[in-house]
């Protein structure tokens, strides 16, 4: 263990509180500063509903038009801030990390340190591709589906702008924590709780369990947007596959 002498409980919490204080300025600073580029930040999140967004453009879409409207009086205003507040947490967490990281390190050991970088980096980097796969292919294409749907030409949709960011939020969520599948079977494979055997043996449930999340998550009938989405999907599980078999491999070395 680290040797810098003992803190007492309520030392600790002194360290937790000036901790948690650090990260929530960031956070609020961070978010004040989008909050003031509005024209930038609504202009990342509202594109994915352009017909001319580069998803749409690659995979020629014929072109369509989705039309976002507001309904309550203060509600522009809040989804501005909501928007500024989840992109400030997003554009401070490398900082939200440095200073959790150096709250909880004390406790570990050099060895438990080393690791847990690496799967603090890894963990991090995979949420945001995860972020950015929902954004440029998975949002995209449900927003495309689901915003032009219609069960009969006489009803038009008129979409609120709280709904598209809040469906925007919670799939960028999903989708970040979907690609946490090849670290979080590493980390059960170092522990010993799961085998690339398993995996492999278990291979055909786990395809069709995919296929299933994919319609769930779009659900339409145009096949190849599901073969688009499940392919992500079935990768992260194909790698995940390798990383067990290697992380196995290299415990029986070390053992040896």
């Amino acid at each position: 263990m680290n040797d810098g002498g003992e803190l007492t409980f309520w030392e600790h919490l002194d360290v937790l509180r000036g901790s948690l204080i650090r990260m929530i300025v960031a956070a609020v600073l961070a978010g004040v500063a989008a909050f003031t580029f509005k024209d930038w930040l609504f202009g990342v999140v509202l594109a994915p509903a352009d017909g001319s967004f580069v998803t749409y453009r690659l995979l020629d879409v014929e072109p369509f038009d989705i039309h976002l409207i507001n309904t309550g009086l203060t509600e522009q205003f809040m989804i501005h801030m909501k928007v500024a507040l989840t992109a400030g947490v997003l554009i401070a967490s490398p900082y939200i990390l440095y200073v959790l990281f150096r709250f909880i390190s004390p406790a570990l050991y050099d060895n438990e340190r080393r690791y847990s970088v690496r799967l603090t980096v890894a963990a991090y980097i995979m949420f945001l591709v995860g972020i950015l796969v929902n954004y440029f292919v998975i949002f995209p294409l449900t927003v495309r589906f689901l915003g032009t749907y219609q069960v009969s030409a006489t009803v038009d949709n008129m979409l609120t702008i709280s709904s598209y960011v809040d469906t925007l939020a919670m799939m960028s969520l999903v989708f970040g924590i979907v690609f946490e599948i090849p670290v979080i079977s590493w980390l059960l494979a170092r522990l010993g709780l799961l085998k690339a055997e398993w995996m492999g043996r278990y291979r055909r449930h786990a395809v069709v369990a995919i296929m299933v999340v994919a319609a769930v998550i779009t659900p339409t009938t145009d096949v190849f947007t599901l073969l688009l989405v499940s392919l992500p999907i079935w990768l992260l599980y194909e790698v995940s596959v390798v990383i067990v078999r290697v992380t196995a491999a290299k415990g029986k070395t070390v053992k040896g």
